[in-house]
């Protein structure tokens, strides 16, 4: 390893030194220190990371080296240091803090249970949309109960806490299951003695049930909409009605079968022109299978109006997202193209006064574009494993852990035909 001090020294705020024989190991500079630091990809989701070693010159080259070889190991184990680290950290924050309270006599309230559990489970173990989603329900649900003392929390106060949300009873089991969940947290970690009842278990079980989607006040049921050959085809012919991104995203629904969540998170990266065409392969980490141990990345060949979508916007970014966004995820979120669907649909009250063309086809999501397209195969004949294949289904049981075929060949069949089917109807009146 060559080092040179007086280099370091000399180093310009923003600017660094790399290491020869140590792949990732910095030397970065700022206006007051000299910081050495590891900078890798992460093993878990592929972005880059980076974490601080220590600083210069208190922590020589030697050292440095020896910590960035000890950070590399736990890499090359699957981990991720800096997250380690980050929730290490967390988890000291959250036990000074309990500490502290005990001296200072203070109680360990619902709120302190919410945000224990935000901190040491949820944030470290679902994706960032669902740990918000509890975040925000927390917030905004709990009304007095946050104040109450947790472990002397009575049935009846739960109950009545609940029994607010009533009138949203999805929204209110989502929050008893979440509340439960904290309870059990708190209770595994000492945190609340160990006689404390989890009364979020036990109350309402089974009685907060979904009295069905509505739209105009009218119920409309919670049948899974799948829409018919002429539907679909007027739906097709209808697109160059929606902007041009949504237009494009509700493409890429019918012609790849991916889900919404994938289609907007595409990336410039995942693409790739290989000897048969072009393909998309999506990360595991960004399916919905992440966590599922016999999820592989999932592999779409993008055929017909899918492929003609997707060139057209590699012209247009230079790298990262295909359908990039200012938000804080970097590009264009799903709910976005599914109010931008609800928009254009004839019951739509959002801005009345607004003028917009209507969709002639009516009371249908982006989703049910993924279940029309799965209905379309079986008309086609595919094969339900090849179907599933094409869906990012995990097979299950025995037959996921012995079937390990890839299906490309497959995919890129079936979803040609698939296309061919789509073209068709957009220029057939039925």
């Amino acid at each position: 390893m060559q080092f040179d001090a007086r280099a370091a020294k000399l180093l310009q705020p923003g600017a660094h030194l790399t290491i020869p024989g140590c792949p990732g190991l910095r030397l970065e500079a700022s206006a007051q220190r000299r910081a050495w630091t590891y900078r890798y990809k992460s093993p878990v989701d592929g972005r880059m990371r980076q974490i601080r070693l220590g600083l210069w010159p208190a922590m020589s080259l030697p050292s440095a080296a020896a910590e960035w070889e000890r950070l590399r190991g736990l890499r090359d184990a699957g981990q991720d240091p800096a997250v380690d680290r980050r929730r290490r950290r967390a988890e000291e924050a959250v036990a000074a803090r309990l500490e502290l309270d005990r001296r200072r006599g203070q109680a360990y309230t619902v709120a302190r249970v919410c945000t224990d559990y935000l901190t040491g489970h949820v944030r470290r173990h679902r994706k960032a949309k669902g740990a918000a989603e509890v975040e925000r329900m927390f917030d905004t649900m709990l009304g007095n109960t946050r104040d109450l003392v947790a472990a002397s929390l009575t049935r009846a106060q739960a109950f009545g806490q609940l029994e607010v949300h009533l009138d949203i009873p999805v929204q209110c089991a989502k929050l008893r299951a979440e509340l439960g969940a904290a309870w059990d947290y708190a209770l595994d970690a000492g945190r609340l003695p160990e006689n404390t009842p989890n009364w979020w278990r036990q109350i309402m079980r089974g009685r907060l049930r979904s009295t069905g989607k509505r739209i105009g006040g009218k119920p409309v049921g919670a049948t899974k909409r799948v829409l018919t050959e002429a539907e679909t085809g007027q739906l097709v012919r209808w697109l160059p009605n929606f902007s041009r991104t949504v237009a494009d995203v509700l493409t890429l629904y019918l012609w790849t079968l991916a889900r919404g969540s994938e289609i907007v998170a595409m990336d410039k990266r995942e693409i790739s022109e290989e000897e048969d065409g072009l393909w998309w392969t999506v990360p595991k980490a960004k399916t919905k299978n992440a966590k599922r141990a016999t999820a592989t990345d999932l592999r779409v060949p993008l055929i017909g109006r899918a492929e003609l979508v997707v060139r057209r916007r590699l012209e247009l970014v230079d790298r990262g997202p295909l359908f990039p966004s200012g938000g804080k995820v970097g590009h264009l979120e799903q709910k976005a193209v599914q109010t931008a669907v609800h928009w254009h649909q004839p019951y739509s009250r959002t801005r009345r006064d607004q003028v917009r063309p209507r969709l002639p086809v009516t009371h249908w999501a982006p989703h049910d574009l993924r279940r029309t397209g799965r209905t379309a195969l079986a008309a086609l004949g595919c094969p339900d494993d090849v179907a599933e294949a094409v869906l990012g289904h995990v097979q299950p049981g025995v037959k996921g852990v012995y079937n390990l075929h890839s299906y490309d060949p497959q995919r890129r069949e079936w979803l040609a035909r698939l296309s061919k089917r789509l073209e068709d109807l957009s220029v057939l009146v039925l």
